[in-house]
């Protein structure tokens, strides 16, 4: 009771936007679903919630029930369901042998792609006007290596679909990214992809610093995504 009577006071200290007071809300203890399509308008957080009312007192008990409910017991039997579901695809027991880190690489790739140079060079292919050794294609390898996480993600999602990954990196992405000249076109054309394919067509334009202000520009616009 010491160490809980501090938080007591300060509960009954809390005060709401407006100077309103948690009693104000005419809140009980129930949990209300934001849309119809769960079938129920209210549940119970505890027996006979419905004629408990939230005051500062309980405030906590109801954040806990509420977060309880919307993370766990609401929720289990669709996550057993679940279970079920992954098992008989999957047996679960065939991932004890991986750690939660690697079972996320196999499930999800990699959420904050990476890659070197070498990696661009070797692992992505030029074709129909650019070849390994051309100014444009290696002013990609360039711009791509220097772009900060973010960018990576949106390059990827707008060149591939998805902003991750497979596990192994660009090594691993099938089809491999194509990089193509998109002739008649200058410095005030925008790149273009063709996703399902990792199919991306860059024009020739005079500079690095043209290539990559025009290819952020492309990454930023909101498209489709594939997981």
């Amino acid at each position: 009771k010491q160490w809980y009577q501090p938080r007591v006071r300060a509960m009954e200290g809390l005060v709401l936007a407006g100077g309103a007071r948690v009693e104000d809300l005419c809140l009980h203890f129930q949990f209300s679903p934001s849309s119809t399509v769960y079938g129920y308008s209210e549940h119970d957080l505890k027996p006979f919630g419905g004629t408990i009312p939230l005051t500062t007192l309980n405030f906590e008990e109801f954040c806990d029930a509420t977060r309880s409910f919307c993370l766990d017991t609401g929720i289990r039997r669709q996550l057993d369901n679940f279970k079920a579901g992954f098992n008989s695809v999957f047996p679960l027991s065939s991932l004890r042998m991986f750690s939660p880190e690697e079972v996320r690489m196999l499930l999800c790739g990699e959420m904050t792609p990476n890659w070197t140079r070498q990696d661009i060079l070797e692992y992505t292919e030029p074709k129909f006007g650019f070849t390994r050794e051309s100014e444009g294609f290696l002013n990609l390898a360039d711009v791509l290596v220097e772009m900060s996480p973010g960018e990576r993600k949106n390059f990827l999602r707008f060149a591939t679909g998805c902003s991750s990954l497979p596990p192994g990196g660009l090594a691993n992405l099938t089809p491999r990214l194509t990089v193509v000249r998109k002739d008649g076109e200058g410095d005030n054309s925008l790149p273009s992809v063709n996703t399902c394919v990792h199919y991306l067509k860059l024009p020739g334009y005079s500079s690095k610093e043209v290539l990559r202000e025009r290819l952020l520009q492309s990454t930023q616009e909101k498209g489709f995504h594939l997981n």
